[in-house]
């Protein structure tokens, strides 16, 4: 008999989820989740008007800012897909470039946000290219 396959579905709590998938999760003020795996830089995540958020700091980097870094990120954010890059200005003396993401939470599968974990990894590791040649120059 040829292999048959039984879609299921169930609910888990988040952090329950994520613990169980090997990210370390931590809960800061504000209701915002620190959420981290090995080697990899964290994500925080926020809950509001049913939205998830999703954020990595990548850090200050307005002492190597340039109009051609700038379209560099903004150029790499058509590979980095579903993330974004952006900036943070909620300390207009410490603007952050961040990568961002959000998602409903109506629906939201397990598969959807490992996905977003994973995109994020990727896109990190871009910024992390882009970003050391800029301060090589």
């Amino acid at each position: 008999m040829s292999e048959v396959l039984i879609k299921t579905q169930r609910e888990e709590e988040m952090i329950s989820f994520l613990s169980l998938h090997e990210f370390q999760v931590e809960e800061l003020e504000h209701e915002v989740l620190q959420v981290s795996r090995e080697g990899e830089l964290p994500v925080y995540l926020k809950v509001s008007e049913n939205k998830l958020y999703f954020e990595v700091d990548l850090g200050n980097v307005s002492e190597i800012a340039s109009a051609e870094l700038y379209f560099e990120l903004l150029d790499l954010n058509t590979e980095i897909l579903p993330v974004s890059f952006a900036i943070n200005n909620a300390n207009p003396e410490d603007p952050r470039l961040i990568l961002a993401e959000a998602r409903e939470l109506g629906d939201l599968s397990a598969d959807e946000l490992l996905a977003v974990f994973d995109a994020l990894e990727l896109a990190a590791d871009k910024a992390a290219d882009t970003l050391s040649k800029a301060l090589q120059s």
